[in-house]
């Protein structure tokens, strides 16, 4: 069974999706027939069968019976569809009726045994079917619960996905070789997606979500391991960077180099200086000067007579490295420019021009760096900041519009060694462990609801002494499920209790010119307390902001809450954190207490994995790791070596996947490296 191009095509391929379902479809990342089927449940509903006198109206309960009478089929209203027929359940027989799955009336017949999971009606005696879960001998139905959105409804993705099953389950090959999969003991690509969708026990489920795993995880080491054989055939330029302008940079700044950064920058130099392409991994805690170091290899390879281009998950992130670069390096006669999606259209075209012809020698900006139009004449390096925000295609189209240029790759959320090493392959990484000089430790403090009097105090010391306040809260409007802090009413009540000072607020959703306008005027001190959500974690440097209040902080992972609390102490005054948070169980207070006590970064990374894995509530994305579906690199460590160990061995062995038994793989890398870049 190979994999069939029909099962790549656009999910609008399927009977019945139109435009409208499309859309909504993508908005989970389902383009294809392909992404349905393999858009899996993140969990089950178990379900148990009931005697019919023993129902309510209204309840949700799944059937077993006996299909009594040919499933009927018709149509009403635009594009809506019933098949409806009789069920026999023991001596009862009840009306079943299937809403817009037209497809099961080819997969019922009379005396089939079936269970039907629905809503009963009891006046009707029928059943307004949602799915058809299982054969009758089994013991418990499994309901899949998916991840969707205000788009899609759940029942309406579980249909379009038994759709595709029924009409295109056959065609999805096996991205994973036989021989590898009968080592394993893995299901089949077809297997896989019916165990996940439509499991008839736990066993099977768990047997699904094993496999799935590998594969995830597999098709990923499968992309890491051909990119790093790519690398290793790079051979990339030496640059012989002027040694008495770095000294002189050197020279202009305020404040000596620590250690580590000195350590980090010879470490980059001594790559740059020989004919491979450098492929470095820098990890630093928040503060311990990343930015610095980036600045040495950028001015490193302008000497040398390249161009350098910085990448940033963030428009905010970007415009102020764009401030700190153009401040260090100005002076010595480098060209900066910024490219963000705000950035305006006669101004863009300056750039792309001034890009192309070699006037700009560093260019900062956001995703807008990777469109087709940013030519360089002579890219010597890459640095990608936040790496893990980006996907693999995403970092290769910066990388691919230079000749083989050096890259360095940065995060802020440090992750231990074995693990990185793991994940991000043959990369050599650096570490920046220890803050700059004259930075005093932030003191932090855990506080419960009941002590805001304390806070508020301490509020009031701060703004008395002219410093200014971040309020960060997770929500930005009011919840009804989460009885959460939330941006706009934390703002007003700190604007009623605080009517002297200036509180205004900044969120995510808020144009990027607003945001801008509203970081620049808190970096000029014209705002004293900033109401804000996790939009300011990565990256933001403001001196003067002294305190930071989060609000629920519960809510937040570890990791995130050292990302935020780093926004401050970036002066040489003493700097403040308050975490205000109320948890119910002795994990939720182990962790407030840890990251009260706890000021290294890499010490919280660590426990942040042992407790809750590398996924936040709030924030996956910050955890420093590739963001996977199905996995846990942390809890399926064994399967991601297992998973890198196989890919290792197959592009070692066929680097280009010509071998026949790889042609499934192959397509699949195909077409996932064309959904990344997409998105």
């Amino acid at each position: 069974m190979t994999l069939d191009d029909a099962v790549l095509m656009p999910v609008t391929s399927l009977k019945g999706v139109g435009a409208k379902t499309g859309e909504a479809l993508q908005s989970l990342g389902i383009y294809s027939i392909y992404d349905l089927l393999f858009y899996f449940p993140y969990r089950y509903d178990e379900l148990e069968t009931l005697p019919l006198d023993q129902l309510n109206d209204g309840q949700k309960v799944m059937l077993k019976g006996i299909v009594a009478t040919t499933p009927y089929q018709n149509y009403f209203g635009y594009r809506k569809s019933r098949v409806s027929f009789k069920l026999r359940i023991d001596h009862d027989i009840i009306m079943v009726n299937f809403f817009n799955q037209p497809w099961l009336s080819k997969q019922l017949e009379v005396g089939q045994e079936v269970a039907i999971y629905g809503k009963y009606d009891l006046r009707k005696q029928s059943l307004s079917a949602y799915k058809l879960v299982a054969a009758k001998n089994a013991d418990n139905g499994m309901a899949p619960i998916y991840s969707v959105n205000r788009h899609i409804k759940q029942k309406k993705l579980q249909g379009l996905i038994d759709q595709a099953i029924a009409e295109c389950l056959p065609g999805v090959g096996n991205a994973v070789p036989d021989e590898i999969r009968q080592k394993y003991r893995l299901l089949t690509d077809c297997d896989l997606v019916m165990a996940m969708h439509h499991p008839k026990n736990p066993d099977e489920a768990r047997a699904g979500r094993r496999s799935a795993v590998f594969r995830e995880f597999f098709l990923f080491q499968m992309q890491m391991a051909q990119l790093s054989s790519s690398n290793k055939k790079q051979i990339g330029h030496a640059k012989k960077y002027d040694l008495g302008e770095v000294a002189a940079l050197t020279k202009s700044l305020p404040f000596e180099l620590s250690a580590d950064q000195k350590k980090v920058i010879n470490e980059i130099f001594a790559d740059m200086f020989i004919d491979k392409q450098m492929q470095r991994l820098l990890q630093g805690d928040v503060g311990s000067g990343k930015t610095v170091v980036a600045v040495f290899a950028i001015y490193g390879a302008i000497t040398a007579g390249y161009q350098a281009a910085l990448m940033v998950p963030t428009e905010i992130l970007a415009n102020q490295h764009f401030r700190k670069i153009s401040e260090m390096l100005e002076p010595f006669g480098v060209r900066c420019a910024l490219l963000t999606g705000s950035t305006k259209a006669m101004e863009r075209r300056e750039i792309y021009k001034e890009l192309a012809d070699g006037m700009i020698n560093v260019v900062i900006g956001t995703h807008a760096l990777i469109q087709d139009k940013v030519i360089f004449k002579k890219l010597g390096l890459v640095i990608i900041d936040e790496q893990h925000r980006f996907g693999v295609a995403q970092r290769l189209a910066l990388i691919n519009k230079g000749d083989h240029p050096d890259i360095l790759a940065m995060t802020a959320t440090p992750i231990p060694r074995s693990l990185a090493l793991t994940v991000y392959g043959e990369t050599d990484l650096s570490e920046i462990r220890h803050l700059p000089a004259g930075r005093k430790p932030i003191i932090s403090a855990w506080k419960t609801s009941d002590q805001m009097d304390d806070v508020y105090r301490l509020m009031r010391e701060q703004l008395a002494q002219g410093f200014q306040i971040y309020a960060v809260t997770p929500l930005i409007t009011e919840s009804e499920s989460m009885d959460l802090e939330n941006a706009e009413a934390l703002c007003q009540r700190l604007t009623h209790d605080f009517p002297d000072q200036r509180v205004v607020l900044l969120h995510g959703k808020m144009a990027s010119a607003d945001k801008d306008e509203i970081m620049t005027r808190f970096s000029e001190g014209e705002i004293d307390i900033l109401v804000t959500t996790s939009v300011i974690e990565v990256g933001v440097d403001v001196a003067n902001a002294n305190l930071m209040i989060i609000f629920d902080a519960d809510r937040f992972g570890l990791s995130q809450l050292h990302q935020l609390r780093g926004r401050i102490g970036r002066g040489q005054t003493q700097s403040y954190c308050l975490f205000v948070a109320d948890p119910k169980t002795e994990a939720g207070k182990k962790r407030m207490q840890i990251v009260a006590e706890t000021r290294d970064g890499f010490k919280l990374a660590e426990e942040d994995l042992k407790m809750r894995g590398e996924g936040d509530l709030f924030g996956k994305a910050q955890s420093g790791l590739p963001e996977f579906k199905m996995g846990s690199v942390v809890s399926d460590y064994p399967v991601m070596v297992a998973a890198r160990e196989v890919a290792q061995e197959i592009v070692a062995k066929d680097p280009e996947l010509k071998a026949d038994q790889l042609a499934d793989l192959k397509h699949v890398l195909e077409y996932n490296k064309l959904v990344q870049a997409r998105s």
